[in-house]
């Protein structure tokens, strides 16, 4: 089964907002694993940039992107442990930390993948 055209669009709208950067794999049934890659990380961390993977289902936009992953071997400048909201995991076969990061209170009308993206990148950087 191809993409749903909820989407397809939330794909077309990460390809804008990151050009070059965006693969994804279909899951079957309307959905896709994708992979946002680079995504520039900065400090506390001792990398400079991280993959993003996340599974945008076929219900999208009536359910969270959740849980977001980053590279495996993610690390602080500091050697402090990366802390809560994070745990080891794979994604599509790589070895990520899991980012928990849940929407609660999300709006399907406004609260697009890109925008969830965001938000997780803010998070993960600011801790």
């Amino acid at each position: 089964m191809a993409l749903s055209p909820e989407v397809a669009e939330a794909i077309a709208e990460l390809k804008t907002a990151y050009p070059e950067s965006v693969s994804y794999v279909e899951d079957g049934v309307g959905g896709a694993l994708v992979i946002v890659d680079p995504v520039a990380l900065g400090a506390p961390y001792a990398q400079a940039s991280t993959w993003v993977g996340f599974h945008v289902t076929h219900l999208h936009p009536n359910a969270d992107i959740y849980p977001h992953h980053v590279r495996g071997d993610l690390s602080r400048v500091d050697g402090q442990p990366l802390g809560s909201g994070t745990s080891p995991s794979s994604f599509q076969g790589k070895p990520s930390q899991q980012l928990s990061r849940r929407s609660n209170r999300r709006d399907a009308a406004t609260d697009s993948v890109l925008l969830k993206l965001e938000r997780v990148m803010q998070w993960l950087r600011a801790k």
